[in-house]
This record gives structure tokens, C-alpha cells and sequence, in this order.
């Protein structure tokens, strides 16, 4: 065991007694560090039962087991590992009754919170354009993380009209969430801090259970998650904490860098250990990393280096437009994945914001480049994904009235918002369950003959809720449901496109459930819901998948790739408006750690661009070089070898093409491209196309294997296509030379 560790991971192993700190650098090996931790605490006689590895993914959590089973053959099955929200759930489903609440407590998801919310403004007459729901839940989720309750928001907003508002709302929503027998994610971690502050024997029996503390990615923590950690190791305090601060990029979702920073002020007497060699890039990548964080005041001093080659510069090239930035890398892609037998998974293009996948998108799909985009919609977030899972909570918890609401009239069963309003109002008056109140819908004022479709939708949920306590399985209620109410028949019957979709959904999610009975030792319906609530996209990340990854900086933490592009280095973009014009020094040393993440992804080649001008909020924005770029030594950086984007006019001709990002070829074999002999037609020129009729070319781009021609069309608008399926005819004009020269 102690042959593959090096001296700084082995002191890091051996040091078990007391707090330890762990500054594991990008790549160092800090996964391999808490694995072999755990293996050797249990070789020198630790009962795997008293050890508690807390990770930041469930795919983290997996591999950390899965190290320690192959380092001993036995011990991992004890060992607690688990997520933050994980490990909550698992405690508030043994003892929320001691704090009010059924064990069998739904988990609520973005979409259920802002469905409450939405039902808080409308109870307490708010107006939504100044208390936006998206501001509330934000405010909450603030409050929840400090360990605020609302009856203390409520007292320190005394004196503020819009805070008091706020707290009125903290305080209905709450009430709600209760009185569903929910918990939102915050939640989890906010009642496990007061069940242990309120239950003081629930607090004792898990500082027993739990003596050897290690928690991953330390630097990710918030003051809620502080508290819990600090209540858990107060006795014993075995506390082993391994994290990055230069790695700290959440601040925007309540992440507190000074947990980190501050540890061995928490703890006077904890032993640091630094781990700088890096196991994942080459040289130059990490000089490059190195270059760029060291321009941050607030971290503590350490240097990332490798025994491997420098390899190769870092190429770096600033386009014209997103769009001449976009279509270098996919061509970039394709070179690359051909010259050196390269599959599509080895590249990643990594973004700080959403919305530059768009152009990114349209390039790769134009030169036939499969691609996965990663934090886009989660399959989870769907809606016929979440329509069923509805069924499920509604059968699972009849407290659920979020649940309830959502599908009472899915499929369609003529019950309209005025009797879901009059009910509602009835179970509000009788402080009882929305499904309660459905229950009761012959004494609801005014419902008339909606009573007895809704008479329906219950018995069908009675049904259900019988078929489940008789003992079938949860695949063969998910069955139940879809024949019951229709659902999967009436997309079948709709057969478009759209539906097909659907129907492929629904189909995968069948597969999630009995991939789930088949590995559960005990399987059951809450477990299932659980399990799907706490998943994240970023864990289903599959590197089998010969695809593209498109994800932001943010989204790729963690992850690594052998080609890595990092887009759109453009001051204003990157470091964000944001924060160079907020006056805060932290956000802008925020933005240079997540450009530190972005280069530290690469584990072989790392490629930089960035674009004089990008359409931005509506309007052509024009961009200096991001000072990222700058703070990377010229030495580190291939300035040339870029393909050379033209736009053809009748002052051009066709231009010769040269490699863009040069690669050092490997197998002895050059990569050529195919392009089209020569066009009918020049800028300016009008065309005639079979589907969108005349318009009027306004681009046309080299594109190295084809012409890709942009035209305005005076019905559909601007298109773009490559020169050879488009077919476009010349329409009026003079004749040229198939390049615009007359």
C-alpha cells in the first residue's frame, strides 16, 4: 500500500489521531489519499463502523468504496460514505419525528419550491414583480444556510418593510412545507443541525458512531454544513478535512472559502499537509495554473508540479465572432480526433456561461460532431418525468399537496383551476391535506358536478396506495400508474416526434427503477424517490459515451479530460461585467480561481480562445483579451498555426488552408480536408434555394471540407448551410468566377 503513495500522501495516511488538514492540489491524488486513509485506519484496528467519509458527489462517494474494497477485499460495507444531503436523509429518516415531522417526508426539488412560493405570494397578497419568486427562494435558501430560522429572520427584519415581507413569506413557506410533510434540499442539513442542538442524546449516539471524520472538497462547504461538522467531531475530534482554496468557485451558492482558510484557527493544534505534485497534466498546463493563481491575495501559498513532460505550448488564438471561434474548434475536434486516433469523450469545451453552448452547438452539429451538453436540463426536470414521479410522492406521502396538485388533472380529467382553487380553500379553512380535502369533495362549497371527477382521480390514488401495501413491487406500480391513468396511451396515440420522446423518457426511467430494485438490498419506494432527488447530472457523466462534452467551468469541477478548450477569454465575459465593476476584490479572485479549475481540467492539451466581438444581451460587445490570458507567461503560449477563417468577397479568392491548434502528429499520419471546386455565386449575390426561395448570400466561410454559406432569405430569414447540400442557384446579376471575382 505504502508503495504508491508519495512521502505527503503517505504523512497525510498515517496521521489519524486529532484534526489534519489536507491541501490537495488540482490532480494530486486527493480521491487515491482518503481511500487509502480509510484502508489504513481500518488495518490498524479502527472498526470500519466508526468512520465517516463525506464527499461532494455520489459518484465520488462510489469510488472511494470502491478503492478501499480493492486495497482490503472487505471493510468499505461499514464505513459510512456518503454526500452531505445524503448522510442528512439517512439521520432524518431514523429520528425527524423527535422535530415534528413523519419519516416518510418528501424531498422537494427547484420546481416544488417555487410552486410554494408562488401559492406564499399569492396567500399573502404580494406583489410578484417586486417579490419575485426566484428572490424569495434565494433569500431562504440564505437564511437556511446561516442557521436563521424565520422567527429570527422575522426579528431582525423589524424595521425594514421588504425584509419583513420576506420573513412573512420564510414563514408561511415553512408552515407549507410542513404541513406536506416536506423537506427542500436546505432543509436536510438545517434540521439535522437542530435535531442535534434540540436532542442533545440523537447528537451523542452519532459522535460515537462517527469517531474518524474525513470531508472531501472542503473548500465547497457553507456555514451550515461548518456547524454540522463542528457538532459531529466536537468529541472526538478525529477531524480530517482535504480541500483546495484555489478551487473555491460556489461562493454564488453560499460556498464560505474561510472554512478552509480559517480551519487551523478552529482547530490551534491541526497538522497541514500540502499535496503539490500533480498526476493528471503536463508541465506547461500547470505552469500555466500556477501563473494564473498566484495573482490571488486570499489563498494559502502552494505550487503545483509534475514529473511528466512539459508537453506541448498552449495555443491561443482571438477570432473575429463567436461564430469564427465556434467553427475553429469543431474543426480543431476533427483534426485532432483523426490525426492522433482519438475518441470524441477525450475532448471537453468548457464555457463560463450557458449561453455560449448555443454557437457552440450549431458549429458541431454542422460538421457532424456528437456532442453532450452537461448542466442543461436534467433528465429528472422533465416534464413527463416529473408528472410520473408525482404519482409515485402522491402514493408515497398523501401529504404531499405539491404532488397532488400537479397531477389531479394530468392526463386531463375536466377538472379546471376553479375547483382546484375551491378546494384548496377548503383544506386550507380545515387544516387539512390537499389529498384529505379531495377526499372530502362532497363537502367543498360550490363544487357541483366537478365532485364526481374527482371522485375518480381518488380512487384511482386509493387503489394505488392498496396495490403498494399488498406488497408490489415498485417497477409494477410505476405499470400500475401508466395503465391506470392513461398516460403512456395517450402519447402513443399522439405519435409525433415530441411524444416519441417522451415515450423514450418514460422508458429510461422503467430502466431506473428496476436498475435500482435489482441493487437495493431492501428496496422500497421512499428509498427510490430519495435516491432520484439526490442525483445529480454531473454523476451520471459517462466517459463510454464517444461524445463531446459541452459544460461550463462550473459544471466540470471535478472532472478531467485529455483535450480541454476554454472559450471565450474575453474580459467582460471572463472575468465576468460582474465582477470587474462590483468593487470587490474576492469576486474577481472568485473568477480567476474558476479560470485556475478551467486549465486544470486538461490533462494533456490545453486549448485558449477568445473573440474580438460577441453578440451580447442584444448588442455587438467588443472585448479585450481577458487579463487571464495575460497573467500566462508568452512562453507558455502558441500565439500561431491557426486555420484561417476568410470571408469571400470579389476582392478574394480562395484562401489555402492551414491547421488550426497544430498537434504534434503521432502514428505518422497528416490530416487532410475536402473542400468544394468552386461556387456560382459570390457576397451580395441574389440565390434561389428549393425550400426557402430567393435571398441574398452574406457570408461565405472556407470551411476547410465544404463552403458554409450564410444567406438571407426574404421569408425564412438567415440561414446558414454548407455550400453543397444547399444548392443554391444564381439568380440575377453577372456572371463570376465561382469565388465573387468578376
Amino acid at each position: 500500500m505504502q508503495a504508491k503513495l508519495n512521502p505527503p500522501q503517505q504523512e497525510a495516511v498515517e496521521h489519524t489521531e486529532g484534526p489534519l488538514l489536507i491541501l490537495a492540489g488540482a490532480g494530486s491524488g486527493k480521491t487515491r489519499v482518503i481511500a487509502y486513509r480509510v484502508a489504513y485506519l481500518i488495518e490498524h484496528g479502527i472498526n470500519p463502523y466508526h468512520i465517516l467519509a463525506i464527499t461532494f458527489t455520489n459518484k465520488a462517494a462510489a469510488e472511494v468504496r470502491e478503492r478501499v474494497d480493492h486495497l482490503l477485499g472487505y471493510g468499505s460495507e461499514s464505513v459510512w460514505v456518503s454526500t452531505f444531503h445524503s448522510l442528512c436523509v439517512r439521520i432524518l429518516r431514523r429520528h425527524i419525528e423527535r422535530i415534528g415531522y413523519a419519516s416518510n417526508f418528501t424531498i422537494y426539488d427547484t420546481d416544488d419550491q417555487k410552486r410554494v412560493v408562488k401559492d406564499c405570494i399569492k396567500t399573502l397578497q404580494l406583489d410578484p414583480k417586486m417579490y419575485p419568486e426566484r428572490m424569495l427562494m434565494a433569500e431562504i435558501a440564505r437564511a437556511k444556510e446561516n442557521f436563521i430560522s424565520p422567527h429570527t429572520y422575522d426579528l431582525e427584519a423589524q424595521g425594514d418593510y421588504r425584509k419583513m415581507q420576506i420573513a412573512g413569506v420564510y414563514t408561511e413557506y415553512q408552515k407549507r412545507l410542513h404541513r406536506n410533510n416536506a423537506l427542500d434540499f436546505d432543509d436536510l442539513l438545517y434540521k439535522v443541525v437542530q435535531l442535534f442542538q434540540d436532542c442533545p442524546d440523537v447528537l451523542e449516539q452519532y459522535q460515537e458512531r462517527f469517531r474518524y471524520i474525513m470531508i472531501d472538497e472542503y473548500q465547497d462547504t457553507n456555514e451550515i454544513q461548518f456547524l454540522l461538522v463542528r457538532q459531529l467531531a466536537r468529541k472526538y475530534r478525529n477531524l480530517c478535512v482535504v480541500g483546495d482554496d484555489d478551487q473555491s468557485i460556489y461562493r454564488f451558492r453560499g460556498a464560505n472559502i474561510m472554512n478552509i482558510l480559517n480551519f487551523e484557527q478552529e482547530y490551534p493544534d491541526a497538522k497541514v499537509v500540502k499535496l503539490e505534485q500533480n498526476y493528471r497534466s503536463t508541465g506547461n498546463i500547470l505552469r500555466a495554473a500556477n501563473e494564473v493563481i498566484c495573482h490571488n491575495e486570499g489563498r494559502k501559498e502552494k505550487t503545483l508540479w509534475t514529473a511528466e513532460d512539459d508537453g506541448d505550448l498552449i495555443p491561443y488564438k482571438q477570432y473575429e465572432n463567436e461564430y469564427q471561434e465556434a467553427e475553429q474548434i469543431a474543426y480543431a475536434i476533427l483534426e485532432n480526433r483523426a490525426r492522433n486516433q482519438l475518441h470524441y469523450s477525450d475532448f471537453a469545451v468548457l464555457y463560463r456561461t450557458n449561453a455560449q453552448s448555443r454557437v457552440l452547438e450549431e458549429k458541431l452539429i454542422m460538421k457532424n460532431i456528437p456532442y453532450r451538453i452537461y448542466g442543461g436540463q436534467n433528465f429528472y426536470a422533465r416534464m413527463e418525468i416529473k408528472d410520473l414521479l408525482a404519482y409515485l410522492k402522491t402514493v408515497s406521502n398523501a401529504s404531499d399537496d405539491i404532488a397532488v396538485k400537479r397531477i389531479i388533472n394530468i392526463p386531463k380529467r375536466g377538472i379546471g383551476a376553479a375547483t382546484v382553487t375551491k378546494i384548496e380553500d377548503y383544506a386550507l379553512r380545515q387544516e387539512i391535506s390537499f389529498l384529505d380535502a379531495l377526499y372530502q369533495v362532497e363537502d367543498v362549497p360550490g363544487i357541483g358536478k366537478a365532485a364526481a371527477k374527482v371522485q375518480q382521480f381518488t380512487d384511482l390514488i386509493s387503489d394505488l396506495r392498496q396495490e403498494l401495501g399488498a406488497g408490489i413491487s415498485v417497477h409494477e406500480l410505476f405499470d400500475e400508474i401508466l395503465e391506470k391513468t392513461g398516460y403512456q396511451e395517450e402519447l402513443i396515440a399522439e405519435h409525433t416526434e415530441e411524444s416519441i420522446a417522451r415515450l423514450e423518457n418514460i422508458d429510461e426511467l422503467r430502466n431506473k427503477i428496476v436498475s435500482y430494485e435489482e441493487t437495493a438490498e431492501h428496496p422500497n419506494l421512499d428509498e427510490l424517490l430519495e435516491e432520484i432527488a439526490l442525483v445529480t447530472e454531473i454523476d451520471s457523466l459517462n466517459y463510454n459515451d464517444d461524445r463531446v462534452a459541452l459544460m461550463t467551468i462550473h459544471s466540470a469541477k471535478g472532472l478531467e479530460f485529455p483535450y480541454v478548450f476554454l472559450t471565450g477569454m474575453e474580459e467582460g465575459l471572463f472575468p465576468s461585467s460582474m465582477s470587474i465593476h462590483s468593487g470587490n476584490v474576492e469576486d474577481i479572485e472568485e473568477e480567476r480561481r474558476l479560470c485556475y479549475v478551467g486549465i486544470t481540467r486538461a490533462k494533456k492539451r490545453l486549448f485558449l480562445s477568445g473573440s474580438r466581438q460577441r453578440m451580447m444581451h442584444g448588442s455587438n460587445s467588443y472585448n479585450p483579451i481577458s487579463r487571464f490570458v495575460k497573467e500566462i507567461p508568452t512562453e507558455l503560449l502558441d500565439m500561431g498555426g491557426y486555420r484561417k477563417v476568410v470571408t469571400l468577397t470579389s476582392e478574394h479568392t480562395a484562401p489555402s488552408v492551414s491547421p488550426i491548434f497544430t498537434a504534434k502528429p503521432e502514428f505518422g499520419k497528416t490530416f487532410s480536408v475536402n473542400r468544394a471546386v468552386r461556387l456560382d455565386y459570390g457576397v451580395g449575390d441574389r440565390v434561389k434555394h428549393v425550400k426557402f426561395g430567393i435571398g441574398t448570400v452574406q457570408e461565405i466561410v472556407n470551411g476547410g471540407r465544404d463552403y458554409e454559406v450564410s444567406v438571407l432569405f426574404e421569408q425564412y430569414g438567415m440561414k446558414r448551410m454548407f455550400a453543397s447540400f444547399a444548392k443554391l442557384e444564381k439568380v440575377d446579376g453577372s456572371s463570376d468566377d465561382g469565388y465573387g471575382n468578376t
